[in-house]
C-alpha cells in the first residue's frame, strides 16, 4: 500500500447519529466532514418513537443540519405497520432514500420491528415501484430454542433475503452490514439491484475481541477469521456490489460500561476511512489479500462512487488526502452530557485532509 492516498470525497451510507437535538448527535455529527465524508445515509431507529413518516424524517434531517449543514444527509424511514404504500409515494417525492427493516428483537431500538414480511407486501411493491431502497438489517433474533445465537443469526437470515430477492425481483436491497462469507456470497449471487455495505469495524475484529471489550461488541457481531477475509476481499474486489456503510453506533459510556446488558454499537465515525485502511493493511501482512489489490480504483469506488451510484447521486467533484499514521484516535469525546469511547481509542491511524 502506498503511504498517501488522493480520493474522491467519502459517502458513508450506514450512520447513527441518535436524537437531534440531542447530546450524542451534537458530539458526533461534527465528526463526519472531518473524517472526508460529505454525504451519509441516516438510520431511523430512533427511541423513544423511531422514524415511521415522511415528516418526522424531514424533522430529523433539519435537526442535523442544524449542527452542520455542509453534509449531505440521506434520510430512510423505519419499517413499521404505519406506513402504507401512499407514504412511500410521500417519501419518494421528499427525498427519503430508503426504508429500513429491523427484525424485532434483533438489534437496539428494533422493538417495533418486522416479526414476518408479508404484512408489508403491498409497502413492498410501492418501493420497488417508485425505486425506494429497502435496507435490510440481515439477522434473525437469537433463540436458544431454534438454536439461533449471534455466530449464525445472519446466516439464518439469508433465506429471507433470497425469498424478497425472488418476490419483488426489481426492488433495490442493500444487505447492511454483511459479517459473513455467506452473506458476502449471497449478495454476489443477484443483479445489480442487491448490494451490501461492509462496516469499518468488521474488518478488522473477530469473535474474540467483542466478547473482551464492550467497545467491540455491536450487533450483528464480529465473527470467524475466515468471515473477516471474505469481507477484506469483497472490498477489493467490489466492483459496485459492496460499500461502505460504517454502522457507526455511538453509546454513552454509561451505556456501554455502566448495570446491566451492554448496548450494541462500534463508534467509528470521526477515523472511518482510516480505519479501513488500517484493516486492509492489517488484511496484507496476514496475507488474506495481496498488496496489489488495494488500488486507487478499488478504494474510490468502496469509499465514494458505487454507494453514490447506487443511491442515484452524481460522483464526487471534492477530493481528500488521506496520510498513513497521520492521526491518533482520541481516548474519547466528551461534552457535560455524554461521553463516548472511539473505535481503537488511542492508536496511531490515517489522517485525512480536504484538498
Amino acid at each position: 500500500m502506498k503511504d498517501t492516498y488522493t480520493l474522491p470525497s467519502a459517502a458513508d451510507m450506514h450512520v447513527h447519529l441518535r436524537n437531534a437535538p440531542g447530546p450524542i448527535a451534537s458530539l458526533v455529527t461534527p465528526t463526519i466532514r472531518p473524517a472526508g465524508i460529505d454525504t451519509v445515509f441516516v438510520m431511523p431507529n430512533l427511541a423513544p418513537v423511531p422514524v415511521t413518516s415522511v415528516n418526522a424524517a424531514l424533522e430529523y434531517k433539519s435537526a442535523l443540519e442544524a449542527i452542520d449543514p455542509s453534509v449531505n444527509y440521506l434520510m430512510s424511514l423505519y419499517l413499521h405497520s404505519s406506513i402504507t404504500p401512499e407514504e412511500i409515494t410521500k417519501a419518494k417525492n421528499a427525498g427519503i432514500a430508503g426504508v429500513k427493516a429491523y427484525p424485532k428483537g434483533a438489534t437496539t431500538n428494533s422493538q417495533w420491528g418486522v416479526v414476518s414480511f408479508e404484512p408489508f407486501d403491498e409497502v413492498l411493491k410501492a418501493m420497488e415501484r417508485e425505486g425506494v431502497v429497502l435496507n435490510l438489517h440481515g439477522e434473525v433474533p437469537s433463540d436458544s430454542k431454534e438454536g439461533v445465537t449471534v455466530m449464525n443469526a445472519e446466516s439464518r437470515f439469508l433465506p429471507t433475503l433470497r425469498s424478497l430477492v425472488g418476490k419483488y425481483p426489481k426492488l433495490k436491497i442493500v444487505l447492511e452490514h454483511c459479517t459473513t462469507g455467506e452473506a458476502v456470497e449471497a449478495v454476489r449471487e443477484f443483479e445489480e439491484n442487491v448490494v451490501g455495505t461492509i462496516t469499518a469495524h468488521h474488518l478488522s475484529l473477530l469473535v474474540d475481541d467483542w466478547s473482551a471489550n464492550v467497545h467491540h461488541y455491536c450487533k450483528p457481531s464480529a465473527k470467524s477469521p475466515e468471515d473477516r477475509r471474505a469481507l477484506l476481499q469483497a472490498v477489493v474486489s467490489s466492483k459496485g456490489k459492496f460499500f461502505l456503510g460504517t454502522d457507526s453506533a455511538p453509546h454513552d459510556i454509561s451505556s456501554k460500561k455502566g448495570k446491566g446488558n451492554t448496548a450494541a454499537g462500534v463508534f467509528t465515525q470521526p477515523y472511518a476511512l482510516g480505519y479501513v485502511l488500517k484493516a486492509l493493511e492489517e488484511g496484507i501482512a496476514r496475507g488474506d489479500i495481496s498488496d496489489s489489490d488495494v488500488t486507487d480504483e478499488a478504494l474510490a469506488g468502496f469509499f465514494s462512487g458505487y454507494g453514490r451510484k447506487f443511491y442515484g447521486l452524481p460522483p464526487s467533484d471534492k477530493k481528500i488526502l488521506l496520510k498513513r499514521d497521520g492521526a491518533t484516535v482520541q481516548e474519547s469525546l466528551k461534552s457535560e452530557q455524554a461521553e463516548i469511547v472511539p473505535y481503537r481509542a488511542g492508536e496511531k491511524i490515517w489522517s485525512v485532509e480536504w484538498l
